[in-house]
């Protein structure tokens, strides 16, 4: 059995195409290419940490993709999920429909996970930076307590900004990324990396103008 994580699918969202340069022609031709490569990624055995975000659109259509995607879904909530915590009472009766969908377990804020011995937080929100200009849902972001953290929402700024490791789909070729990657990622120590892996300058954590 492998873990996996990732964030960010927004199956359904057709203006992500353009907002994260998408390599796809449409929203159809994205939501079918994402399923394609987390099932020639994920095997029914794997365990899959989904950080967030996962459908946008019609949700009634957009959701049930979730029931086509292989392993054991796990999913830590993100501001775009209607189960998410802090869309306040509305988000438990959801919560149930999320489990149907296809995930096993449902999970608000932080989640504290071990990754090649190492402990980390998982949650949606970086401690940091965001895909727009300001800083949003800074009161639902963990504390910065001197760990690392997996996290989502941030799309393509960067792929690891210091103790923060972006899993999203944006900087990982559009499919989930294993634990063994992860906890190289971490061994290599705090630094910066582009979205397409490349060493940068430590420029703070301020996100770059959204596209």
């Amino acid at each position: 059995m492998t873990v996996w994580f990732t964030a960010d699918l927004h199956l359904g969202h057709a203006n992500i195409i353009g907002y994260c340069q998408r390599p796809f022609a449409d929203v159809a031709a994205m939501d079918e290419a994402l399923i394609d490569r987390w099932n020639q990624t994920v095997q029914s055995t794997d365990t899959v940490w989904v950080l967030g975000d996962v459908a946008l659109g019609p949700i009634e259509h957009t959701l049930a993709k979730v029931g086509r995607l292989e392993g054991r879904k796990r999913l830590v909530t993100g501001n775009h999920d209607r189960c998410w915590f802090g869309h306040g009472r509305r988000s438990t009766e959801w919560v149930d429909r999320y489990l149907d969908a296809g995930f096993e377990e449902v999970h608000q804020g932080e989640v504290r996970l071990d990754v090649g011995g190492v402990g980390v937080g998982a949650c949606h929100f970086p401690y940091r930076g965001d895909s727009h200009d300001q800083e949003r849902y800074v009161e639902h972001r963990p504390p910065d307590q001197g760990g690392w953290l997996l996290h989502g929402h941030v799309h393509d700024q960067w792929r690891q900004c210091e103790r923060m490791v972006n899993v999203g789909v944006d900087v990982w070729n559009y499919r989930p990324v294993s634990e063994a990657t992860i906890a190289s990622v971490i061994a290599s120590g705090p630094r910066v990396l582009s979205r397409d892996g490349r060493p940068e300058p430590p420029a703070g954590t301020a996100a770059r103008p959204s596209r």
